[in-house]
């Protein structure tokens, strides 16, 4: 698996619940494209069962600025998540 951000770290959690080995490198601008709904639904189920979780950093909303900096200089960890 090429890139291990926000939705790469996903992945190798899929993969490895699979039982594949998962070999990750580099990083890099995340692209892709909107699955069907049900495949959606069974993603959604299959993580739900085997205990595939998203990483994520959480700011308060009030500091979202500081989030939304963090995330475009390339420092964030995963996701960036506002919270209330």
């Amino acid at each position: 698996m090429q890139g291990i951000g926000g939705l790469g770290h996903l992945g190798i959690q899929f993969a490895k619940k699979f039982g594949y080995e998962v070999v990750a490198i580099g990083r890099g601008p995340e692209t892709g494209a909107l699955a069907k709904k049900a495949d959606s639904e069974d993603t959604l189920r299959f993580a739900e069962l085997t205990g595939v979780r998203p990483m994520i950093e959480t700011y308060p909303l009030e500091r979202a600025a500081e989030a939304y900096a963090r995330m475009l200089s390339g420092k964030a960890e995963f996701r960036v998540v506002l919270t209330m």
